[in-house]
């Protein structure tokens, strides 16, 4: 005759079956992590390559070929160009393969101009608002940026100078601010690595950045606003009279 089912045999079926539902969402949860991580590491990757120009502009992205280099399937592939594209470095084409986002000299100025007038504001508010701690961190950036433009090193003076930018902007102590001005940052870091192999840009960057410096260090709102400003609008001038009657290659493919 079977046993009728006492209360520890009722809480104990429901020990067995309440784990499963945990442990079934916790394995759907971690899939979910690593598919975001291995896509948003795909693009963080390809987002270097195009910014140092390994990936030149107006360059096709071809799934097979970043899947192959990268050695992950299509489909983070697939996704990490779609950030990408919002990030403004690729452009996305109907019927074709997506490609590097070319220079143009037109969408570069009006770039140019929104960052410039961004920054202005946040070196105005940061000369009111920086921190000792702030501003020695960017004494460290500066003598930073001295010593890998004395070794040529190229990449890492544009690393080292992406993260000056965003230490003044954060420095300003607003959170709107330093967001409109973090989506524009991946686009702006192409262009101001182009710049680095143009003319003396890379030498005058350097000067700039210490004027800036010192007027931040002096608490001087309107002398920081200006000079940086300046500094950006600087950096679009000389990039677009570089592309001036230059082809763009991704109008120009058949």
């Amino acid at each position: 005759m079977q046993r009728p089912p006492t209360p520890t045999d009722a809480a104990a079926a429901r020990r067995r079956g309440r784990p499963r539902k945990r442990l079934d969402a916790a394995i759907m949860a971690g899939q979910r992590v690593v598919r975001a991580n291995l896509h948003e590491q795909a693009a963080e990757r390809l987002r270097d390559l195009i910014v140092r120009g390994d990936l030149a502009p107006g360059a096709s992205l071809v799934e097979v070929e970043l899947s192959a280099m990268l050695g992950i399937s299509r489909t983070p592939i697939r996704e990490a160009i779609k950030l990408l594209a919002q990030q403004g470095l690729v452009e996305l084409r109907a019927n074709r393969s997506p490609c590097v986002r070319p220079l143009r000299a037109a969408e570069i100025r009006e770039l140019f101009e929104a960052l410039a007038g961004i920054e202005r504001i946040a070196a105005e508010l940061a000369a009111q608002r920086i921190t000792a701690a702030d501003l020695e961190r960017l004494r460290a950036l500066q003598a930073e940026i001295v010593r890998e433009h004395e070794a040529g090193r190229r990449d890492s003076y544009a690393a080292a100078n992406r993260t000056i930018h965003r230490t003044i902007v954060l420095a300003a102590r607003n959170v709107p601010l330093a967001e409109v001005h973090a989506a524009l940052l991946s686009r702006a870091d192409q262009v101001r690595v182009f710049a680095l192999g143009l003319e003396d840009r890379w030498e005058q960057s350097i000067r700039e950045h210490q004027a800036i410096l010192d007027a931040l260090d002096a608490r001087d709102p309107l002398q920081a606003g200006r000079l940086l400003q300046e500094h950006v609008g600087q950096t679009a001038a000389v990039v677009t009279t570089s592309l001036a009657g230059r082809i763009d290659p991704a109008s120009s493919a058949a």
